[in-house]
C-alpha cells in the first residue's frame, strides 16, 4: 500500500519524524507551494522568499538522497485542496505527516482524512524538548501557568545548566535582571554583524517569482540574506556563538537607530523552519560558555529563550487554541493604523522599528513587545488585527510561536492566562533603552499636549482607565501609585488628549 508523506514548509528536516521508516519502494514525499498561504495574511515579501527558497533547497536535498518526491509549485489552491487532488488522483489510502505548527492546518488535514476515509498518521514533532502530553500533564495541576516554573522543570529534566544535584549553575535559575542594559550613550560601537548569505540561483529565482506574483505585498527584498538551507543555518549558528554571543546577554533589550540586529542570534527563522534543532543550538552555546568563559547571565538568558519561552508558548498554543485567537480581554476594537504597513509615522521609535521590519522582515523581541506591541495595546487596537500583522510581517513568524507572544504577552488579550501583568510602558522606557527619542518631535516626559509623546499619553490614559486592575496586582501597583503624583486636572487633560490621539491614530 502506497503511503504519501506530506512535508510542510516549516518542517525541513531530513531526520524529522515524517521520514521515519520511509519505504523507498512504495512511499512518496509531497511538498506543496500554495499561493494562498502567503495571502491569508498579507505576508512580507521576504517571508515568502524565505519559505519558498528553503523549501526548494530542501526538495533538492531530498532528490540528492533519492527520495521519490512530488513537488508542486505555484498551486492556486490551498495546501489541503492541492493535497486532496493528489490523494484522489493516485488513490492514496495512508497519509503521514508531522503535526502542523498551525491549528488551522492541523484541523483541515484531519478533516480531509475523514472526508476521504484514509488513514492519517500525524506524528509528534520531535524538534521540541517538551511533548504536548508532557505539557498538558505539567499544566493540569497548576493554579497559575508561569514560564519560570516550567523553565526550571525543563532545565532539570534535560540537565541543562544544572549541577549533579539538579541545582542551578551560579546558584540561581534566572539572571534576567542582568540582561536589561541599554547601549552606552555613544551607541553600540563596533559590532560583529550576523553572517549573511548572498542569494544563490534558487533564491534569485524565488525572488523574481515573488516580485512578480506578490508585487503588492509589503516589504523589501533588497537585503534578503537569511539562511535557506541547513548548511547555511549551521554556519550562522557557529558564527553567532563564536563572535556575537558574548555581548548578547547584557544588551539583548537594547535598541538603537539603524541597528536592526543588535547582538541577537538571528537564528529564529532557521529554528522555526527546522533547519536547526534547538538541542544543537543549546549544545553550541554551552560549549562556547566553557571554551570562552562567557558570562553565565548571557548564556542563561539565551537558553531561557529557547528551552524556556519557546517551549512554553508552544505548549500554551496547543493548550488554548482556538480560543487564543479570539481572546480580547479589554474588548479593544480599533483598526490597525495604516502606518503599521508603511512606517510613515512621526514617532521615531515606531518609524525605526517598523521601517527596519519592512526592510529586513525582522525586529528583535523588545522592539516587538515594547514598541509595536506596547503601542498596539495602549492604542486599543483589535488584537486579531495586530496578530495578523505580526504573522504577516516577520520572516520567523509561524502561528504557534507568534500568536502566544502577540496575543498573550504583548496585548494581554487573554487576561493574564500565562503572564502576571500587562507589559506596558511610557515613552520614558523607550528613551532609557534606545536613542529613538533624540530625533523625535514628541517628548517622552510630556504627558499631554502638542509635544507629548503619544506612547506616554496613552500609557497614563491606560492606567487611569484600568486603575482598579493595576491596583489589585502587587506587580503593577507601583504604576498606579504614580498616578497620585499627577493632579486631577492633569489626569483629565491626559484623558482628553488620549481620546484625541485614539481618534486620529493614522495621523500620528
Amino acid at each position: 500500500m502506497k503511503r504519501l508523506i506530506l512535508i510542510l514548509g516549516d518542517q525541513l528536516d531530513v531526520n524529522g519524524a515524517a521520514l521515519r521508516n520511509f519505504d523507498f519502494k512504495t512511499d512518496e514525499v509531497i511538498m506543496i507551494e500554495s499561493i494562498q498561504e502567503a495571502q491569508y495574511v498579507w505576508s512580507h515579501k521576504a517571508k515568502i522568499v524565505l519559505f519558498l527558497s528553503a523549501m526548494r533547497h530542501f526538495a533538492n536535498h531530498l532528490k540528492e538522497l533519492h527520495y521519490p518526491l512530488a513537488y508542486i509549485d505555484s498551486s492556486p489552491l490551498s495546501i489541503v485542496a492541492t493535497l486532496k487532488e493528489k490523494i484522489v488522483q493516485e488513490k492514496v489510502k495512508h497519509l503521514i505527516c508531522v503535526e502542523p505548527g498551525e491549528w488551522r492546518l492541523k484541523q483541515e488535514i484531519e478533516e480531509l482524512a475523514r472526508e476521504l476515509s484514509i488513514k492519517l498518521e500525524m506524528r509528534e514533532d520531535g524538534h521540541f524538548y517538551c511533548s504536548h502530553q508532557e505539557f498538558v500533564e505539567w499544566a493540569s495541576d497548576k493554579k497559575e501557568l508561569r514560564l519560570e516554573y516550567f523553565y526550571r522543570l525543563m532545565r532539570k529534566t534535560h540537565h541543562v545548566l544544572v549541577d549533579a544535584n539538579n541545582n542551578p549553575e551560579g546558584g540561581q535559575w534566572n539572571f534576567d535582571q542582568d540582561n536589561r542594559k541599554p547601549y552606552p550613550k555613544k551607541g553600540p560601537g563596533m559590532m560583529d554583524e550576523p553572517v549573511m548569505f548572498e542569494p544563490d540561483a534558487i533564491t534569485q529565482e524565488v525572488i523574481a517569482f515573488v516580485k512578480k506574483t506578490y508585487a503588492n505585498h509589503p516589504g523589501s527584498l533588497d537585503h534578503f540574506r537569511y539562511p535557506v538551507n541547513r548548511q547555511q543555518a549551521l554556519e550562522a549558528l557557529d558564527y553567532f556563538v563564536e563572535y556575537r554571543l558574548r555581548n548578547f546577554g547584557v544588551f539583548q533589550d537594547a535598541m538603537w537607530t539603524d541597528t536592526p540586529y543588535g547582538w541577537h542570534s538571528i537564528l529564529s527563522s532557521s529554528l522555526n523552519l527546522k533547519l536547526l534543532n534547538p538541542r544543537e543550538v543549546i549544545a553550541a552555546v554551552l560549549q562556547a560558555w566553557k571554551k570562552y568563559s562567557l558570562d553565565l547571565s548571557t548564556v542563561e538568558g539565551f537558553i531561557r529563550q529557547i528551552l524556556g519561552w519557546r517551549e512554553f508558548v508552544r505548549g500554551m498554543y496547543s493548550l488554548d487554541m482556538p480560543k487564543m485567537a479570539q481572546d480580547n480581554y479589554y474588548d479593544h476594537q480599533r483598526p490597525l493604523p495604516q502606518w503599521y504597513w508603511t512606517g510613515a509615522t512621526q514617532m521615531s521609535c515606531m518609524n525605526d522599528a517598523i521601517g527596519q521590519t519592512l526592510e529586513f522582515g525582522y525586529a528583535h523581541h523588545i522592539q516587538r513587545l515594547m514598541v509595536t506591541g506596547n503601542f498596539a495595546l495602549l492604542a486599543e487596537i483589535l488584537p486579531s488585527a495586530v496578530c495578523d500583522w505580526y504573522l504577516a510581517i516577520y520572516v520567523d513568524a509561524i502561528e504557534w510561536v507568534e500568536l502566544p507572544n502577540t496575543a498573550g504577552m504583548a496585548l494581554f488579550a487573554n487576561g493574564g492566562r500565562f503572564t502576571s501583568k500587562p507589559y506596558i510602558a511610557s515613552g520614558a522606557y523607550i528613551k532609557r533603552m534606545s536613542n529613538y527619542c533624540n530625533s523625535c518631535r514628541y517628548k517622552p516626559e510630556v504627558r499631554f499636549g502638542e509635544t507629548a509623546c503619544p506612547v506616554t499619553t496613552l500609557y497614563w490614559n491606560f492606567l487611569i482607565q484600568h486603575r482598579a486592575q493595576f491596583d489589585s496586582n502587587p506587580r503593577t501597583r507601583l504604576m498606579t501609585a504614580n498616578l497620585k503624583k499627577i493632579s486631577d486636572a492633569d489626569q483629565q487633560s491626559i484623558v482628553e488628549h488620549a481620546q484625541y490621539l485614539l481618534n486620529h491614530l493614522d495621523e500620528l
